[in-house]
């Protein structure tokens, strides 16, 4: 349990519990939720009136701001960046030497009068440009690429001046300049390119491109699903920039779907290649691009059939191979292979299978040592743990083992023979930072404090900085040796809020599951508190797989803050299958989605209401995306719920894209069964409690007929609900104005129902 000096222990229900609240615990009035917005001060310091918790304009914010501290370009030094000045520290002696000037705003606007002088280009235009490379413009001299309007320039931050490198009717996009700075790959009219900067030619890699044929560019499935959403780019220069591999995917066979904007007079149409589960995916190839010209070589995919998913693609560090991933269509297997760029021979290195028969996820490219062999990270075990493989592919050894989760591979420094990793040994809500040899020997924690860390190491590793936070402490940056021991604290995040405003921390507790299975949740509790009483409680979740709402670091949310504040219990939980705990437990939820998920639940909602104070006859839920539809899921399916309150939901799996969807689902065709049983629309006539949906008519991730075919069902069994829509938004209500009244809408509805 976290300890603060503002602990108050609360005795209930036979169990130990905390509350640590920033403001006075004198009682301000009845206990439970009042019919309207209760207003004023509490201990001292100010309630959060809705506008201000609304997170739109306006809004009281307790993320604050965090001391900028780094590793400077030396490795050695720490570099601290103000407004005004760039300062240089010595961490051994404390010596501070004046860094270059940290003007980011100089450097925006020097390159935006670069951009001005560019004939074509308009203010708006060269603004646009400029405000792109804000992030890139740092002390180096590094030209920058940037695309304007579908054309490409380069600006040089030495000379502070601009080249455009093309002024076509076509769009350039996805351009990445190659390692050695001489040649930008691009993608125009569906087809692959190089231009080379030295003697202003272009060349087209492939030619065959159409609205049906991507080369260099991934459609919307492998964007959003595989390579991250945002993310269109299909391409991979080599590191000695001599090629670049590039995905080609062929969408004809794939279905169309239309997102409409209903609000011009002439309706604007979206056609999108979607595939839904159990439909037709893009086929996919893989190729290499020599820089010096002639055909592209075509990897040889000969021993796999056409529906296959390309997941992964890079380089060894010489550049002498391409290294890609392959899983077949429903991700039951991942296959690590080598290519000849010159030839396309394809050689296997490995494949990974779940030891429980369900998928298997993509994680990390393999990290290279300098002899051949690599380190892998891999869940075969049902927990993710490094491996070390010989060139060939054969295991050596289990770097690190048990039933914990490695989250990532931070540093190796192959001649000591050291990793370092962030994994969650010590609790799956913390994140820590560990060293271990190569050899699996000498595991050590380095980082100090239950909570979450985020490390980076200097040169030699001997010191790191660790910006840490949990629960009850605001983001800090500390400088630490070697072993973890801290030397300094360099900055703590300032919330000026925090200071005005009432604010409750949460109290972290475990609730067990009816199989014992321990779950991670928060309680955050009203200022008010008094355990004599009973409040309603508000449930906020999401609960897909592998994607926790409660984690032990700073949690800034201003929207359960106020519903805290008018009198409500804000309870999360980490249902096993969203725990991170382990692949073991979160493929519980393979083959049928809501079903475990729903049984954690409400194991976690009967625990917290065997105290008197959480009144289990007015429980609300809410949720948005997988948490809309496991919001819907719980409506239709228990009778735990007064209220639900469903954005964006899933209301039915066959209406959600392949890749996603089954992976762990598989088939329609091959889980008749289970798509029926994780189905929302199927159970609309058996919703119990009131319900609230919301949708963006836009949405083009989760569709807005969704929520139309469960609104048909629901309207057929003659079931009471209410449905709010908001035109142009897409996934998420991100316009102030819809988002102010969504606020309005909800915190209503909790009102009236709660």
């Amino acid at each position: 349990m976290i300890r603060s000096p503002r602990t108050l222990l609360v005795l209930a229900s036979g169990l130990l519990l905390a509350m640590v609240v920033a403001c006075s615990s004198s009682p301000i009035g009845d206990a439970g939720a009042s019919s309207v917005e209760r207003t004023g001060t509490f201990g001292g310091k100010k309630l959060l009136t809705l506008k201000q918790a609304a997170g739109s304009r306006g809004a009281v914010r307790f993320s604050g701001s965090l001391p900028d501290y780094r590793w400077a370009e030396d490795g050695r030094r720490v570099e601290h960046r103000s407004d005004d000045a760039v300062v240089l520290i010595d961490p051994e002696t404390w010596e501070e030497a004046p860094g270059e000037p940290a003007d980011t705003d100089a450097r925006v606007e020097a390159a935006k009068k670069a951009f001005e002088d560019v004939e074509g280009l308009t203010k708006a235009q060269a603004r646009t440009a400029s405000n792109r490379l804000r992030r890139s413009l740092g002390n180096d001299s590094k030209p920058l690429l940037v695309t304007v309007d579908g054309d490409l320039f380069l600006y040089d931050p030495a000379s502070k001046s601009v080249a455009r490198l093309t002024e076509t009717e076509a769009a350039e996009r996805e351009g990445e300049l190659s390692p050695d700075g001489k040649t930008v790959a691009f993608e125009r009219d569906h087809d692959f390119w190089f231009f080379d900067l030295e003697t202003g030619g272009e060349t087209a890699v492939t030619s065959d491109g159409n609205e049906e044929l991507f080369n260099g560019r991934l459609d919307w499935v492998y964007q959003e699903e595989i390579y991250g959403r945002g993310n269109f780019k299909g391409f991979w220069w080599s590191p000695e920039s001599s090629a670049a591999a590039f995905l080609r995917l062929d969408e004809s066979p794939v279905g169309e779907f239309t997102v409409v904007d209903h609000i011009p007079w002439r309706l604007d149409l979206e056609v999108t290649n979607y595939p839904k589960a159990g439909d037709p995916n893009p086929v996919v190839s893989l190729h290499v691009a020599s820089r010096d010209g002639g055909d592209p070589v075509r990897v040889d995919l000969s021993e796999y059939d056409d529906d296959i998913l390309i997941v992964r693609v890079g380089w060894t560090p010489s550049g002498d191979h391409v290294v890609f991933q392959v899983q077949d269509r429903v991700q039951r297997w991942l296959d690590v292979n080598l290519a000849d760029p010159t030839t396309g021979a394809v050689t296997r290195l490995l494949r990974e299978v779940d030891k429980k028969k369900a998928w298997v996820n993509v994680i990390e490219d393999p990290r290279w040592l300098d002899d051949g062999s690599f380190l892998w990270l891999s869940e075969r075990t049902g927990y993710r743990h490094v491996y070390h493989h010989a060139a060939d592919g054969e295991l050596i050894r289990a770097v690190t083992q048990g039933p914990w989760e490695v989250r990532s591979l931070l540093r190796v420094d192959e001649e000591s023979g050291t990793i370092w990793v962030s994994g969650s040994k010590d609790g799956g809500v913390n994140s820590n930072a560990y060293r271990v040899g190569i050899d699996g020997t000498g595991f050590t924690r380095i980082t100090q404090g239950d909570g979450n860390h985020s490390v980076s190491f200097n040169e030699d590793a001997s010191l790191f900085l660790d910006t840490f936070s949990n629960l009850t402490t605001p983001p800090e940056r500390r400088l630490c040796d070697a072993d973890g021991r801290v030397l300094k604290i360099l900055g703590r995040t300032e919330i000026p809020a925090l200071e005005e405003y009432c604010f409750g921390y949460r109290e972290l507790v475990e609730v067990p599951a009816r199989d014992g299975f321990m779950m991670d949740a928060t309680i955050l509790k009203p200022p008010h508190f008094d355990p004599a009483a009973s409040y309603p409680v508000w449930f906020d979740t999401y609960a897909g797989p592998n994607a926790p709402r409660v984690r032990n670091r700073w949690n800034s949310d201003g929207w359960h803050q106020f519903l805290a504040q008018q009198g409500y219990i804000v309870f999360q939980v980490n249902n096993r299958t969203s725990s991170i705990k382990g692949h073991t437990w979160i493929t519980e939820c393979y083959r049928r989605f809501g079903v475990s998920e729903l049984e954690d639940i409400e194991d976690a909602i009967a625990w917290l209401c065997q105290n008197r104070w959480a009144d289990s006859s007015r429980v609300g839920m809410y949720g948005w995306s997988y948490g809309g539809f496991m919001t819907a899921y719980a409506l239709t399916r228990s009778d735990s719920f007064k209220l639900g309150i469903a954005g964006a939901g899933v209301y039915d799996w066959r209406n959600y894209d392949t890749i996603y969807t089954e992976r762990y689902m598989s088939t329609p065709q091959d889980n008749e069964d289970g798509y029926k049983v994780s189905s929302v629309i199927e159970k609309a006539a058996d919703l119990s409690g009131h319900l609230l949906l919301i949708h963006g008519t836009m949405d083009d991730n989760v569709h807005l007929s969704n929520t139309i075919q469960f609104v048909h069902e629901l309207q057929k069994a003659d079931k009471s609900f209410d449905l709010m829509l908001y035109p142009k938004s897409r996934h998420g209500i991100r316009d102030a104005d819809q988002r102010w009244h969504m606020r309005q809408l909800m915190w209503r509805t909790i009102r009236d129902h709660l």
